[in-house]
């Protein structure tokens, strides 16, 4: 489970810095006070991605918002694959206790 782990974490921050460059390349040119440069894109890339979405920075382009769908469901599993693994290991710790 560790190695999987490792795999989602990496996964995880090359995810981010293309969705920060990404919404950057969309959004810039129609809301440069919001979307400033890479690094300001990754505060809107970090609530997408673990699906926060505080709304305080969205995209109003066609191609932000669509850029932004996709990056939500790639957020999505790469949320919900390590959530199993951590509650499978507990549950399979949770049994070995009980026997």
């Amino acid at each position: 489970m560790k190695n999987e782990l490792i795999i989602f974490s990496v996964a995880c921050v090359f995810l981010l810095y293309f969705s920060a460059v990404g919404i950057y390349f969309f959004e810039n040119e129609a809301q440069p006070e919001n979307f400033k440069s890479i690094f300001h894109s990754i505060w809107w890339s970090v609530a997408t991605l673990t699906t926060v979405g505080y709304g305080d920075v969205y995209p109003i382009t066609l191609g932000g918002k669509i850029f932004s769908s996709i990056v939500i469901f790639l957020g999505l599993g790469l949320i919900a694959v390590p959530t199993g693994l951590i509650a499978s290991s507990f549950g399979k710790a949770f049994n070995k206790d009980q026997n």
